[in-house]
């Protein structure tokens, strides 16, 4: 009930924003849009040797840049197949910091779910779903496995 109830905010949501636009457009405001990309999505992690391992070895990515700031060393990930980029961020000025079991999620596509959830749990990292079709989505294949620091990562197929 709760994913239907989500659903539908969701989609209402979308559609005032597309009226909203559609009307600032019909009043006269022929702006030109401003184009706008996610390049990347910096994650909190407790060990960047454990996260970089599972998300290069398990996950097939690789490191394309790495930085070593004065509270902080990174690692820019991206996927063989480019795509939005991932920073793991590990701390280093000793302050703190909560980077384990936080409501993120990271989706991921893939040719073959099954084959990398596999993949995941062979690492031995954990599958919280296997990949297999979901009502909650209109039975499209969705699985849920856990990085090293607990980020939810979900499965899907690629797009068709």
């Amino acid at each position: 009930m709760k994913t239907a109830f989500t659903g539908v905010l969701l989609g209402a949501t979308l559609m005032l924003a597309g009226a909203a636009h559609a009307a600032s457009h019909e009043e006269g405001h022929a702006e030109e849009a401003l184009k706008v990309a996610v390049s990347a999505v910096g994650i909190g992690v407790t060990s960047l040797e454990e996260s970089s391992k599972f998300y290069i070895d398990t996950l097939g990515m690789r490191s394309v840049m790495t930085y070593e700031l004065d509270y902080m060393d990174e690692i820019v990930l991206v996927a063989p197949d480019g795509g939005s980029a991932i920073v793991l961020m590990e701390y280093t000025d000793g302050i703190e910091r909560n980077v384990t079991d936080l409501p993120v999620k990271i989706v991921y596509r893939t040719s073959d779910p099954t084959a990398l959830a596999e993949k995941i749990k062979t690492a031995g990292y954990e599958i919280v779903r296997e990949p297999v079709p979901s009502e909650a989505v209109g039975g499209a294949i969705v699985g849920f496995a856990k990085d090293p620091d607990g980020y939810l990562i979900e499965i899907l197929p690629m797009a068709r």
